[in-house]
């Protein structure tokens, strides 16, 4: 019997998978705000203080390729249950790091089990929920993800300005590990799970179809890009704004991190539209959005520069729910290895674009930054043309 919407099975289900969700992109983030800080102690330079969030996502970028897989073999529960608690304990440890070099190596571990929630959730959802509750259910832990992702970074600023970084870590990690404990009891065990012998040959194949298929490449890429521009941007606003003319506090820096809300808006906005017109139409105009959002960055005052961070936000999360829905379409076979190709861009785009900007940041300042940031965006512009051309060629989509 599958979970149906309005049961307490189902209520259980999904709010114990938003826990789960909440919990890994809260700690997933959880440094971005306090690099400033990281900076000052530790005495590195903003891009090496970027690798504490750089490191984490390239260690589960690569990881989500192997978790969803071996959770066909060792169970999603269990899997799921493992990461949680893992990544809630090493960020208690991360309060305790006596070196940069030890908290880059704890976040290299963290990042690794953070990768067990993100490629098995949906996995679950698909297996128990009824086929007319999915969509519900799916987006309900979608939230989860973004709302933690906001949540850790404005309780880690506000707790840093209040007392201590390591105080901000050491809140959120104990705070995670009960929300842990509710998870367990909460989710239903699976029903409908089947275990599969581990077959790493079979997988290895998939992988290597997926990449062959041109129109797949430029969607790869387009996460590559704008992931990489994004974070890019978020890595280093606190920098300027904590600095002149602004002098903000690391509270309200931490705040300004709300904006992402108008992202749960434009994803589904713009969901609506490609039915209208089209996926490659709208999926264009949102990174056209979201270039010109950076440069609304460049002005001095402070009103036209979130101004400008609310539009780069809203055409980021509009074209990134294009993309990352394109991928299903556009993947005829093996699609859940087609979705972690693309999440292994994602982050991957992620930790190379969010560190090379703080080269930028050092050399050229902000400006520096929203060139970075803009070539970045130029780039998807490209790939975005011609998945377009490849898609009207094939007849796959449009």
């Amino acid at each position: 019997m599958y979970i149906q919407k309005g049961t307490r099975e189902f209520r259980l289900a999904n709010l114990a998978l938003f826990a789960a969700g909440f919990i890994i992109f809260a700690n997933l983030y959880i440094t971005q705000p306090v690099f400033p800080q990281f900076s000052e102690e530790f005495h590195v330079s903003p891009a090496v203080a970027s690798l504490s969030l750089s490191t984490a996502t390239v260690a589960l970028s690569i990881s989500l390729i192997f978790f969803g897989s071996l959770s066909e073999a060792w169970g999603r529960k269990r899997l799921m249950t493992f990461s949680i608690f893992a990544a809630s304990l090493l960020t208690i440890a991360l309060a305790f790091s006596p070196s940069f070099e030890i908290l880059l190596l704890l976040r290299i571990i963290q990042g690794i089990v953070f990768a067990g929630i993100p490629a098995i959730a949906m996995a679950y959802l698909g297996e128990e929920m009824d086929p007319s509750s999915l969509g519900v259910a799916m987006g309900l832990y979608i939230s989860g993800n973004s709302v933690g992702g906001l949540s850790g970074r404005i309780i880690m600023g506000t707790v840093t300005d209040l007392f201590s970084w390591k105080i901000g870590m050491l809140s959120l990690g104990i705070l995670s590990l009960l929300v842990s404990i509710y998870f367990v009891w909460a989710l239903p065990a699976s029903r409908h799970f089947e275990p599969k012998p581990l077959q790493l040959k079979s997988l290895t194949k998939s992988l290597f179809t997926h990449l062959k298929d041109p129109g797949l490449l430029c969607l790869f890429g387009i996460a590559f890009t704008l992931m990489g521009g994004f974070v890019t941007l978020y890595n280093y606003i606190s920098y300027k704004l904590l600095g002149e003319p602004y002098n903000l506090s690391t509270t309200i820096v931490g705040w300004i991190f709300i904006v992402y809300l108008v992202g749960t808006f434009s994803s589904a906005w713009f969901g609506s539209l490609s039915d209208q017109f089209g996926r490659g139409k709208v999926l264009f105009a949102g990174i056209l959005i979201m270039l010109s959002g950076a440069l609304l960055t460049l002005p001095v005052p402070l009103l036209i520069k979130i101004l400008g961070l609310i539009v780069f936000t809203f055409g980021f999360f509009g074209s990134h729910s294009i993309a990352s829905s394109w991928v299903s379409h556009r993947a005829k076979k093996n699609k859940a290895q087609a979705s972690s190709l693309y999440l292994f861009a994602y982050y991957f785009g992620s930790s190379v674009g969010g560190t090379t900007g703080g080269v930028f940041w050092s050399l050229f300042g902000w400006n520096g930054v929203i060139a970075f940031i803009s070539a970045f965006i130029t780039l998807s512009l490209l790939l975005a043309v011609i998945l377009n051309l490849t898609s009207r060629r094939s007849n796959n989509e449009q």
